[in-house]
Parts: C-alpha cells; sequence; structure tokens
C-alpha cells in the first residue's frame, strides 16, 4: 500500500487556512468547473461556488460573479486551484460577515466542529491537557522517555506527530479500544507506518464518540495545533464523563423523583447529568442559584464553594464563601479539592474567566473523586432492570457511534431515546440518500406536540420502504414508542444500505447491479483462497470464523505487511480468540476501515457484526483498486 499524500498547497499560509479533508473536498469541486479546453477561469466558478455546500443559499451566482469581478476584472482569465481556495476564503469571509457569527446549539461538547478562519488556541487548555497526559502516561513503557511535557513549548504537537501518543491517550480514556500490538513504536517511522497510526488513531476515536469529519491523517501528521487540541480535548472529557451514566453509576437514580424520571435520565447527554447531579448537591447545601453553564454560573466559585462543602465538610472552611475576591476565592477551592485528590484541570483564571471546557473537566474530576450519592435508593433495582442484555447494548452502540461519524448536525447519546422525535432518523436518511427528505414536512425538536414526532417517523417509515427496507407492519408511532427491537432493525437496515452503496459505486464490473450479501461472502473466500489460504467462510454465522484466523488471512491478502503473524494465536481457548479477535479490528482500523464492533461480536459470530466487518475490508480493498486505476489512466494521459 502506498503511503497517504495529502493535498499539497505551496503557499504554507493558504495550506493552513484549510484541513486536508477540506483540500480533498474542495479539490474535485475546483476540476469539475473545468471548460472544453481543460482550463479554470475566473467565469467558471460562479455556479461551481454557488452550489458549495459552505455557501448553501448565501449567495446567488450573480454576486457570486460580482464579489470575484472585484478582484479580477476579466472572467477569461486562468486560474488555478490556489487562486480557487483564495476566491474560497473571501466568500467564506463575506458569508460569516453576513450572517454574523454563530453559536453552535448543540448539547455535546463532542459535536464543536474546527472553523478554517479562527484557528487560535487557549494556552490554558493546552497546559490542562498536557498535565494530564503527564499523569496517566508518565509510566507508559514508550512514552515516559519523552515525558513530562513542558506546556510551555509545543512539545505535544511534535510528540503527537507520530500517531503513538493520540492512540495510548485513546486507551487510556476507553481501555481495550486499541490493540497496542497494532502500534507501530519504533524510534523513526516512515511515512507510511506514521500514517498508519493516526488512520488507526481516527478511526478508533470515531469508535470512542469522538467527532472527527474535519479531521485527516495528513492534519496530524503536520501537527495542527487547533485540530489535535481538538481531539484530545474530546478523549480526555469522554474519559473524565464515563462513569456519568446509570449502568457505571446507578446510584445517580437518586437525581430523580420517581420511576418515571429514569427514562428521560438515561437520555441524557453525559454533561447534562454532571450539571443535573451539580444542582442535587448544591441544593443540599441551600445554595439558591441553578447552575445551567460551566462558564458563566460558576465564575464567582460561588457554586463550587457550596459544592465542596457539601461532599468533603471535614475539608470545609467558612473562608472560602466569606472573602469577596473572586479570584482568591477559586484559589480557596482549588486548595479545598486538591485536599479531596481532584487533578487540577483549572487554574483561578480559568475558573473566574468561565473556561467552559476546564470547568467541565474540573467538575468531572470532583463528581469521579466523591459523587455524594447513596447505594440505598429504591430506585437503584429500576435502573438495573431497565438496562438492556448484553447484545443490545452491543448493537446500540455500533449504531450510535455509525450514526456519530456520519456527521450529521446531532449528535447521539442515547439511541432507544434520540431516535424517537424521527429527526436524527431523517438526518441519517438524508445523509445516505440525498433528496430523499422532505423536510417541509419535517418538525425539528423540540417537539411538543406527539403528532410531530409522529408525523417524522411516519416519513422515515415512507423513504425505508421506498429504499425497499423490510417495514411490514410498522408505523412510525412504533418508532416514537421507543420499541427497541424495531428501532435495531431499522437501523441495521440503514447501515447495510449505506455499505452496499458503497461497495456498489466502486465496484466497476457491478455495472449498476445491486450488491448482494452473497457477493461481499464470496468476494471475502475468493481474496483468501487467491492469496494461498485455505480458510474459508461458509456464511456470516459460521462458527469457525469465532477464532478470527479466517479475517486476519482476508486482512494479509488485501495487505500482506498489515498482520504481523507472530502476534497471533491458534484462537482454541476463549483467551486466544479475544487477543485476535482485539488484533482484527486494531488492524482493520490501522489499515483505514471505520467499523463499530467490539471483540465479543467476533468472538460470538454476531451475524450482522459479521458482515459489516467483512464488507468495511472489502470496500478499502477496492478502494485501492479504484485508486490505482484513476493514477495509471492520470500517468497515460501525460
Amino acid at each position: 500500500m502506498s503511503g497517504f499524500v495529502g493535498v499539497v498547497v505551496s503557499d504554507p499560509w493558504l495550506q493552513s487556512q484549510f484541513t486536508q479533508v477540506e483540500l480533498r473536498s474542495l479539490k474535485p469541486k475546483f476540476l469539475s468547473a473545468r471548460n472544453q479546453s481543460g482550463r479554470v477561469t475566473v467565469g467558471d466558478l460562479p455556479p461551481v461556488m454557488a452550489k458549495l455546500k459552505a455557501f448553501s443559499g448565501m449567495f446567488r451566482e450573480e454576486e457570486i460573479k460580482a464579489i470575484l469581478g472585484e478582484s479580477s476584472s476579466d472572467m477569461k482569465e486562468e486560474i488555478d486551484f490556489e487562486s480557487f481556495l483564495r476566491a474560497f476564503l473571501n466568500l467564506q469571509a463575506r458569508a460569516t460577515a453576513r450572517s454574523g457569527p454563530k453559536l453552535k446549539t448543540s448539547s455535546s461538547f463532542l459535536k464543536a466542529s474546527t472553523t478554517t478562519l479562527r484557528h487560535t488556541i487557549s494556552e490554558t487548555e493546552k497546559a490542562s491537557y498536557v498535565a494530564h497526559i503527564n499523569s496517566f502516561l508518565r509510566e507508559d513503557p514508550f512514552l515516559k522517555k519523552y515525558l513530562p511535557l513542558d506546556p510551555s513549548t509545543n512539545a505535544l504537537f511534535d510528540l503527537a506527530k507520530d500517531g503513538v501518543l493520540l492512540c495510548k491517550l485513546i486507551n487510556v480514556a476507553v481501555p481495550g479500544t486499541i490493540d497496542e500490538r497494532a502500534i507501530n513504536t519504533k524510534r523513526v517511522l516512515n511515512p507510511w507506518e506514521r500514517n498508519e497510526n493516526h488512520t488507526l488513531c481516527l478511526n478508533s476515536a470515531k469508535a470512542i464518540g469522538c467527532t472527527v469529519v474535519n479531521i485527516g491523517t495528513q492534519d496530524l501528521v503536520e501537527g495542527r495545533p487547533h485540530l489535535l487540541l481538538g481531539l484530545i480535548s474530546q478523549i480526555i472529557k469522554i474519559q473524565l464523563l464515563a462513569d456519568l451514566n446509570l449502568k457505571k453509576t446507578p446510584q445517580l437514580v437518586e437525581l430523580v423523583e420517581d420511576s418515571k424520571d429514569v427514562e428521560e435520565l438515561m437520555g441524557l447527554p453525559p454533561e447534562k447529568v454532571l450539571l443535573k447531579w451539580m444542582n442535587f448537591q448544591l441544593k443540599k447545601s441551600g445554595y439558591s442559584k441553578q447552575v445551567t453553564n460551566f462558564s458563566s454560573d460558576l465564575k464567582d466559585g460561588e457554586a463550587y464553594a457550596h459544592l465542596l462543602n457539601v461532599l468533603a465538610p471535614e475539608h470545609g472552611t467558612t473562608a472560602t464563601l466569606d472573602t469577596k475576591d473572586p479570584t482568591k476565592r477559586a484559589n480557596l477551592v482549588l486548595e479545598q479539592a486538591e485536599k479531596m485528590d481532584c487533578k487540577r484541570y483549572v487554574t483561578p483564571k480559568d475558573i473566574v474567566e468561565g473556561s467552559t471546557n476546564l470547568n467541565l473537566a474540573f467538575v468531572a474530576q470532583i463528581f469521579q473523586q466523591r459523587n455524594g450519592l447513596s447505594m440505598e435508593n429504591k430506585n437503584i433495582s429500576f435502573a438495573e432492570m431497565m438496562s438492556d442484555d448484553a447484545q443490545t447494548s452491543r448493537e446500540e452502540r455500533c449504531f450510535r457511534l455509525w450514526i456519530n461519524s456520519l456527521g450529521i448536525d446531532s449528535y447521539i447519546n442515547n439511541v432507544f431515546e434520540d431516535v424517537r422525535t424521527g429527526w436524527v432518523l431523517l438526518e441519517v436518511l438524508d445523509k445516505i440518500s440525498p433528496g430523499s427528505v422532505n423536510w417541509k414536512l419535517a418538525t425539528k425538536p423540540p417537539i411538543k406536540m406527539p403528532f410531530r414526532k409522529v408525523e417524522n417517523c411516519n416519513q422515515v417509515v415512507k423513504i425505508g420502504k421506498e429504499l425497499n427496507f423490510s417495514l411490514v407492519n410498522v408505523a412510525g408511532n412504533d418508532i416514537v414508542q421507543g420499541n427497541k427491537k424495531l428501532i435495531l432493525a431499522l437501523l441495521w437496515q440503514l447501515m447495510r444500505f449505506t455499505m452496499l452503496q458503497l461497495l456498489r459505486n466502486l465496484r466497476s464490473h457491478s455495472q449498476g447491479k445491486e450488491i448482494t450479501d452473497a457477493n461481499i461472502l464470496n468476494w471475502a473466500n475468493s481474496k483468501v483462497k487467491s492469496s494461498g489460504r485455505t480458510s474459508q467462510m461458509e456464511s456470516f454465522k459460521d462458527k469457525n470464523l469465532s477464532n478470527g484466523i479466517f479475517f486476519l488471512e482476508l486482512l494479509s491478502a488485501v495487505e500482506p505487511r498489515v498482520v504481523n503473524w507472530s502476534l497471533v494465536t491458534k484462537g482454541e481457548t476463549d483467551e486466544d480468540k479475544k487477543l485476535n479477535a482485539t488484533y482484527i479490528i486494531s488492524v482493520a482500523r490501522k489499515l483505514g476501515c471505520s467499523i463499530f464492533l467490539l471483540p465479543e461480536d467476533i468472538m460470538e459470530v454476531n451475524q450482522k457484526m459479521i458482515l459489516t466487518l467483512t464488507a468495511c475490508i472489502m470496500y478499502w480493498s477496492l478502494q485501492q483498486k479504484a485508486g490505482e486505476s484513476e493514477s495509471n489512466r492520470s500517468e497515460n494521459n501525460r
């Protein structure tokens, strides 16, 4: 496999204004503007620019032509890709000025995205994340020789360039996500090995719930500060908020009045649960104000002082509340928190200035150290009773992560709760089958009228039937009511449809025919056979697949150098099977497969997940083939 080559722009400043994902997206748009002579002129740009998603509905073609005319009087003047990028930035600045700064309204920190116009970084956030890395990875066999990092330098960004640090950080956040045997950890990595690490990192980050739709491997290779900090921030927050759910902390049911509210609690994003917990504890202390955010509501330090007094009265002091100076109070708060062994994610300045990310991290750390909740609540048994069986839970996790990886506007925290308005499902349908949704008939949350949810879900069912999904006797109200079995069946059909469409578009010899499960099965078997191996797969529920050998042979067949056979076991015991399954998932992600299954899915031969894994490997393989064909055509046309 050839090493990844990003879109290179000769002007360093211009290159810095775009991520690799953005450049790779814009390059084909530029090329599509070529006229019959094969050139692109200023006059060719307006219709192309008007259709770009970034300017959707912002400009008419005539307006774009007028704006371009300000810097070029000759519409027949030939331009190159860099001139196209400068024109794009010019229009983007006009669009921003016209619409005004828009704040993201998403309920989740994980939906934060990176723009190309504002690439500033917070030095205090960087210092906090460096301290976190120094603390949690200081004993790592590979990284300890590079740690501790100095937050006042760019050592963090330099160390992240080979991908090892980010992979290790993901494993700290969600242990076992990456099989560390798959990480390339030589002192000096070649470009291919470095790219593998970054590909493994990005696919694994998606698999724990990070939003990485606007980050490419080349951005990580270049160590772009704003993108790296954004990704590191997401990974650390996932670690800090990991216990803010009923499965990990059933005592959270103490936050609700009765069992009816437990479902609502289960559907809340973790940071909303954290706020709910904080207000619950503050109420005990007699604090009358409601904390609604991790910024302005915490600036004066009073809420922190009350929170720590109620959680750790043995360290409490009236001096914290008596002082009138916010900075002094913030200092006293941090001193009190240190006595509880809380890590310092914030400085007094961060509290006083209302740093959202760092305040959230600090409150989460307090929750981890001492949540002040009781195990004796009568609703705990109800919460445990509501938890799903292992397979349902794994499938919910897989579909949730898949939806979040699509880059839709909504962010999913709990599939069974979040799809019940129908809106998320409509967003997914519009993503996988553009133009299928009639948005004039859809209602965006929050939705007060129940029949509007039914209308949304009815449209979901209607589109599903048009796409030949199996939805016999299914009505929109079934989704609104939260029928888990039906929701999982629908989501599987959505994922499978997406997968087969991708394969159909790539597989030139399909000649427009539908790709079937049998095609995928036959491709995998013939690929393994052609490499001289003897394993075969009878079906996607073949119990012999549980040892993992077939998939390792398939991965080796599509890219011989990706599997280290000295690490592979015979898969005879459950322990050996798990080692192989964990390795398979990391090797596939390292190759470039975006997959969301768990080792247990391979060990138990979950038919749906086995099909997904095989299809993803097939898609990657066909992509390489298509890329080589395109490269050869380009060479022949020179």
